[in-house]
């Protein structure tokens, strides 16, 4: 299987910085798309951002100039960076890989979550 592990949550002051990892590990033979999801509660589940294989990112609107994706393709691992963050981005976020294992079509794999609280 794929196994993915976040870190970098917490609670955190309006306007503060917080930085997301996610690892992901197993017979993986490629990675299509990286990414981060959130959820607040009462809410639908929506992307935040994500970096395809070629190195292209995507942005949800109400996070663009604030958040950026990364990746070290070495370690198999995504970054989310969290800047001047809002109360509005307190959620918990879910880290989403797009991939192939060895002799498996492409499948679709979540972290556990993490919990981000942005707040006074």
């Amino acid at each position: 299987q794929v196994q993915l592990v976040e870190s970098g949550g917490g609670l955190v002051q309006p306007g503060g910085s917080l930085r997301l990892s996610c690892a992901a590990s197993g017979s993986i033979s490629s990675i299509y798309v990286m990414g981060w999801y959130r959820q607040a509660p009462g809410k639908q589940r929506e992307l935040v951002a994500n970096i395809v294989s070629g190195g292209s990112t995507n942005y949800a609107d109400s996070v663009k100039g604030r958040f950026t994706i990364s990746r070290d393709n070495t370690k198999n691992t995504v970054y989310l960076q969290m800047n001047s963050l809002k109360p509005e981005d307190t959620a918990v976020y879910y880290c989403n890989v797009v991939a192939g294992r060895y002799g498996n079509p492409i499948n679709n794999y979540w972290g556990q979550g993490t919990q981000v609280t942005v707040s006074s």
